[in-house]
């Protein structure tokens, strides 16, 4: 009998309820949450990997979806509705033609070394480009390369995913997706130009793609 009145105290609460939780948690929450996270907050015994699937689907269709973002969730706009908050988007911090380039060169080739960058940029890159990339947590150092010198990599992080709707770093658009939506200026690829270096390149070309 006490065995069984100790279990009923660590009884998991129903399924529905542990779905309140984990949108109640995900909607207050300003950074996405990791299933372990849930789990630390949760009654003993939930189980929050599933109960976000369950409202996954409760989401389906609606004007706010439940979202994975990388290994964790966090409630999102409908990517279809993102229009609607374009005026609060566009007014984000600007980023040079240099911080665009090197953004989406690690995010494509990640994980890539500061030479590795300028090699593909043919240009050089700043130091205080690759801080305010920091700055705003899109992109993090990675491992050391295995190469002379141990130079280190770049890799985008989480905080880029969840800024641009991505659950991981495969789900990045091609090129004409990103010119069509207005990410990227209709310009001849890096290489193509007269090589130059960054101070200059970064003169008088500031772009929107990343709007204050």
């Amino acid at each position: 009998m006490a065995d069984e009145k100790e279990q009923s105290l660590f009884e998991a609460p129903p399924m529905g309820e542990q779905e309140r939780m984990v949108e109640a948690m995900l909607f207050a929450s300003a950074e996405p949450l990791t299933v372990q996270q849930m789990i630390g907050r949760m009654p003993h015994g939930s189980e929050p990997a599933e109960a976000v699937q369950h409202l996954r689907r409760r989401y389906e269709g609606r004007g706010v979806q439940v979202v994975k973002v990388g290994d964790a969730f966090a409630i999102r706009t409908a990517p279809d509705l993102g229009f609607l908050m374009r005026e609060e988007v566009v007014e984000q911090k600007k980023l040079s033609r240099a911080a665009i380039e090197t953004l989406a060169i690690i995010a494509y080739h990640q994980p890539v070394t500061r030479a590795e960058i300028e090699e593909i940029r043919g240009v050089s890159v700043s130091r205080g480009t690759i801080d305010q990339l920091l700055e705003l947590d899109w992109i993090k150092l990675g491992r050391r390369k295995m190469t002379p010198g141990r130079p280190v990599t770049f890799v985008v992080t989480p905080a880029f995913l969840d800024q641009f709707g991505l659950e991981s770093a495969r789900d990045l658009p091609g090129l004409r997706e990103l010119r069509a939506a207005g990410l990227l200026e209709n310009r001849p690829p890096p290489g193509t130009e007269p090589e130059e270096d960054e101070e200059t390149a970064d003169d008088g070309s500031q772009s929107d793609m990343f709007g204050e």
